[in-house]
């Protein structure tokens, strides 16, 4: 049996259009285990995002080349399975949050439908179980009134809490491993901190091993215990979080938490 829960080697994904290939994502390996968070952190164009949804085979295949010497979740090897075999596991084993829920859920449907529709599809579960799965997946990232929150449509929440609702979709299968892609990009300070909390805890909870894509070197420092860092498509430095802030090995490394401002600094 597999021992990490995700494993990927020698990813290259490149943008075919106009037929030129550019290439964004340059051999990148990484593993994780269970209930572990490993950050990929970068600047903006680095291929960290490109990295996640070509993990999740969520790029369009007329435009973009995925190639991968294995993606391994578990003992499936996501590299070569058909998008029938995908559809099997997003969701259900693999999960993703995206940075905008807004344009992540459906605004024709109200949350408690589109919830309980995964509880339905991925567990069996009747109407009225996925129902009451939906009520106590809701109140587990930290909604008092859930009743209002799954009659709600997405546009009548706040962004905090259309997060929430995001971590909850993607969480209720308890899946093995959950990709987050800057959660909490759009939200103000003391929402992203309860957001990453319920998150991590839920993933530590539960087993599920998450990877963090994110350019906050303060949210890698306090939720995660491992790091890649990318640079140009390519992770030029994969440490545990206490030996890259203590000693970070490559130039771009010590750059990024050289711009970090330092505690009580004006």
């Amino acid at each position: 049996m597999n021992p990490y829960a995700l494993t990927v080697q020698n990813l290259n994904v490149s943008n075919g259009r106009q037929g030129q290939a550019t290439s964004v994502v340059d051999h990148v390996s990484f593993q994780l285990r269970d209930g572990e968070v490993l950050a990929i952190v970068g600047e903006s164009g680095c291929g960290k995002t490109k990295t996640a949804e070509a993990i999740m085979g969520l790029l369009p295949r007329d435009r973009w080349k995925v190639q991968a010497d294995a993606i391994e979740l578990g003992d499936s090897d996501l590299a070569t399975l058909p998008e029938s075999g995908m559809r099997k596991l997003r969701g259900r084993a693999i999960s993703m949050i995206f940075q905008e829920p807004l344009t992540a859920l459906d605004p024709v449907f109200t949350v408690g439908n589109q919830l309980g529709s995964i509880f339905r599809r991925h567990r069996g579960k009747t109407r009225r179980e996925a129902c009451l799965s939906s009520a106590e997946m809701l109140e587990s990232v930290g909604f008092a009134d859930t009743g209002y929150v799954m009659q709600s449509y997405p546009h009548q929440l706040s962004g905090g809490m259309r997060q929430r609702v995001m971590i909850a979709m993607a969480m209720a299968c308890r899946p093995r491993v959950l990709i987050a892609d800057e959660p909490t990009t759009a939200l103000d300070v003391t929402t992203q901190a309860q957001v990453l909390h319920q998150l991590t805890r839920l993933g530590q909870e539960h087993g599920t091993a998450i990877l963090l894509i994110t350019h906050d070197l303060g949210v890698v420092a306090q939720y995660c215990d491992r790091a890649a860092v990318m640079l140009g498509g390519r992770v030029v430095e994969e440490a545990s979080v206490q030996e890259l802030f203590a000693g970070p090995q490559h130039a771009y490394s010590r750059d990024l938490l050289g711009s970090v401002p330092a505690a009580g600094s004006a």
